[in-house]
């Protein structure tokens, strides 16, 4: 896991990722208030939420 963390530090290529405009607008205004970039709110996002995101059934799970 460290490499990973190491290698997404160096790695500053730019990324799509499509929002629905309503929570676009949101993290926009969460990103003026912060007096932030998006990039940096969605960043943070990642940290704050990754635990809970893991934690999430995948499509290949089967629950019984």
């Amino acid at each position: 896991m460290d490499g990973e963390r190491k290698e997404s530090k160096a790695d500053k290529r730019k990324q799509s990722l499509y929002f629905p405009e309503s929570m676009l607008v949101e993290i926009k205004l969460e990103a003026q208030r912060l007096n932030r970039s998006l990039s940096w709110v969605i960043q943070r996002a990642w940290k704050v939420a990754r635990k809970n995101v893991r934690e999430l059934p995948g499509t290949n799970d089967v629950r019984e």
